[in-house]
Formats: structure tokens, C-alpha cells, sequence
């Protein structure tokens, strides 16, 4: 029984925004891996607890975002990557993946700390189903025949977790404040968009966590069903770009004729200037 954990940091109980928090140079940086690795770890000890083996952690923050001398010795780390980057180590000897830390989609209401791959991004999609960085990996290991049954992060992120992938278990550590989607902002005002969170103690988010990754393995342990759009090829992808100060919004696009994996590993190409707003 393998298990995939991704995890990013934005989403974890106690991370309260990207400049102080998710950087090398932050103040409390060290502080912030210290949340996320232990997030994991109470996942971890979840799903051991409903009958994992072997559980591989993939550390999905652009800087780092685990402390590997705090991580459950059980557990094995990706850290590092070169090109080609997708599928972060995902492959088909795993039965299932898993989420720890994620935070919303770029655009989405009450979320916190929103983005999709950075605060440049307005929208997202594939085959024309709106994605962030969750949903895009959700994709990509229904391609590989892996099934998606936990996520945890922001509570923005639970209900887009729900609404694309059906049967997922997700637990929610913390809720942003804004009622709206920041459509209008410019990258410069979309990075301080979404700073304002209730968040659940720390301590309380790692039980949380632990129980709901053991209530997840069960359930997919005792067949419960999964269900994800299902898309074909050609597949491409559509992200668009938010203005700044200087330059109007962009459209990139990528597109391969078989594979999700690939097409996201292919070269941005420009397809158009959408204008400022």
C-alpha cells in the first residue's frame, strides 16, 4: 500500500503570508517548514495507522519547504528538481496520492495565500477545466492510474478539492477572510490580496489531519469511489497572466497530442496579449 504525499506551505495551519513566512529570507521561514513538516507527519501517521507500507513525501514549495530532520523517519523525501519536473516522482507503483499544505487556486473567494504556480497567474486551465496547482496534479495521476483521497490546506482549497475530485476526503486548518477574487489586480496587488485568515491552532490542525488521512485510507481501502473529469487527448493547457504596471495581460499555452505529463513538461508559447484589464 503506497501513498504519495504532495505538500506546499501556504496552506498549513500558522503560515500567514509569503514574505514573511515562505521565503529563505523570511523571519520565520524555519518556523513555517516546522508547521508543514509536522502537517505531514500527523497525515503520516494517519495513514500508517489504516494500513500504508510505504510513504513517499514530495516537498512541493518552490524554496523548501519541509525540515527533513523533523520528518517521521518512516517517511521518504523528494527534495530537488530538475527538468523535467513533472511528475514531481509520482509513478504507477503508487495506490494513492495525497495533499498537505496546499492552498487554493488564483481567483478563488475566501481563500488564503491563492495562487497557482505565483501570484502572476489569473487563470488556469486544462481541456478547458479551470486548475490550480492541485488540480492539475489531480490530472495528471488519474493519467497514471493513481487515485486522489486527502487533501489538506485552506478551506478555500477543500471545496475546490471536493468539486473536482468526487469521494475525496479533505480537512481544513484555516479560512481566509476575503469574500472576492481579486480579478481586477495587477500581480504587484495580487500577492497582498489574500493575507487574512481565521486559522485553527497548530497542535488541533495536526490532530485534525491524522484523523481525517486515517478515515481517508479506510475509505479508499474499502472501495470507496473516486471520480474525476474525465478528458482525452489532445490535451493544452491555457494560463493567463495578470497585467502589471508596465504590460498588459498575457495568454501562454501548452499542448501535446498524448500525455498530460508531457504536455505540462513542453514549452510555454506565447498566444496572445489580452489587454491591461
Amino acid at each position: 500500500m503506497n501513498i504519495f504525499i504532495m505538500t506546499d506551505m501556504e496552506g498549513a495551519a500558522g503560515v500567514q503570508n509569503s514574505e514573511h513566512w515562505c521565503e529563505p529570507s523570511s523571519r520565520y521561514y524555519e518556523l513555517g517548514k516546522e508547521f508543514l513538516t509536522k502537517e505531514v507527519n500527523a497525515a503520516a501517521e494517519g495513514f500508517f495507522a489504516a494500513g500504508a507500507k510505504r510513504i513517499v513525501v514530495a516537498d512541493g514549495h518552490g524554496h523548501g519547504g519541509l525540515s527533513i530532520n523533523l520528518l517521521d523517519p518512516r517517511l521518504e523525501l523528494i527534495m530537488g528538481w530538475s527538468p523535467p519536473v513533472w511528475p514531481f516522482g509520482l509513478d504507477r507503483t503508487f495506490d494513492y496520492i495525497a495533499w498537505v499544505g496546499q492552498h487554493a487556486k488564483a481567483g478563488s473567494v475566501y481563500a488564503h495565500l491563492a495562487h497557482t504556480g505565483t501570484f502572476s497567474v489569473l487563470e488556469n486551465t486544462i481541456n478547458g477545466i479551470s486548475v490550480g496547482e492541485f488540480g492539475g496534479f489531480a490530472l495528471l495521476a488519474q493519467e497514471l492510474g493513481v487515485k486522489p483521497i486527502f487533501g489538506s490546506g485552506d478551506y478555500a482549497f477543500t471545496l475546490e478539492a471536493k468539486k473536482l475530485v468526487k469521494g475525496i476526503e479533505t480537512v481544513p486548518v484555516k479560512k481566509g477572510l476575503n469574500p472576492k477574487t481579486g480579478t481586477e489586480c495587477s500581480q504587484e496587488q495580487y500577492r497582498k490580496f489574500n493575507l487574512t485568515a481565521m486559522h485553527i491552532h497548530p497542535v488541533k490542525a495536526r490532530e485534525m489531519i491524522r484523523h481525517g488521512a486515517e478515515k481517508a485510507l479506510r475509505k479508499a481501502r474499502g472501495n470507496g469511489t473516486y471520480t474525476l473529469p474525465k478528458i482525452k487527448p489532445p490535451y493544452e493547457r491555457l494560463m493567463t497572466v495578470r497585467h502589471t504596471d508596465t504590460a498588459p495581460k498575457l495568454l501562454y499555452r501548452q499542448y501535446h497530442t498524448k500525455s498530460i505529463t508531457a504536455m505540462l513538461n513542453s514549452e510555454y508559447k506565447i498566444s496572445g496579449c489580452i489587454g491591461k484589464s
